[in-house]
């Protein structure tokens, strides 16, 4: 069980904005091994989805970018779940409280992600669907993937507002 905080970047405590980084960095850079510049100058417009554990740990992260920011549709990246709490279904609930989240701040619009290839079939779970063709970003194939304006998103937007 996670608690989870949906926040505005002016709204992140230091230490929240620290561990954000801290586990985008950790999974990114130094698991995936990709060397690229995390702080891509988008984290300031975005909604910034946060999992904390019942001990305070960050173990689950994805950002929310605004239509026009990246895309022209709104968008989910940085989707992560720390290493130990992966294969535990955190993804999953992950995405489904960042696919709530876009469609009550965009309603009708479709949301696009760019997605490891590994992930597609996780992510075609979810009501994406594949856009384009393979392209190398870091090092890893990706795939532009959009759901659909309608894509049911059956999930608890309860949060923690700590």
């Amino acid at each position: 069980m996670l608690h989870w905080l949906w926040k505005t970047f002016d709204e992140l405590s230091l230490e929240q904005l620290y561990d954000a980084i801290h586990l985008r960095q950790q999974v990114f850079v130094i698991e995936q091994e990709c060397l690229y510049l995390d702080a891509d100058g988008f984290d300031p417009a975005c909604l910034h989805g946060l999992g904390y554990d019942d001990q305070g740990t960050l173990a689950a992260y994805a950002r929310i970018l605004p239509p026009g920011v990246r895309y022209a549709e709104p968008s989910i990246g940085r989707v992560i779940v720390s290493l130990p709490l992966r294969g535990k279904g955190l993804g999953e609930a992950l995405m489904k409280q960042a696919l709530a989240r876009s469609a009550a701040l965009y309603p009708g619009m479709a949301i696009r992600i760019s997605a490891q290839a590994r992930l597609e079939r996780f992510y075609r779970r979810l009501g994406f669907v594949s856009v384009g063709d393979l392209y190398d970003d870091t090092g890893i194939a990706h795939v532009d993937m959009l759901a659909p304006a309608d894509v049911p998103t059956p999930v608890s937007m309860k949060e923690d507002r700590s």
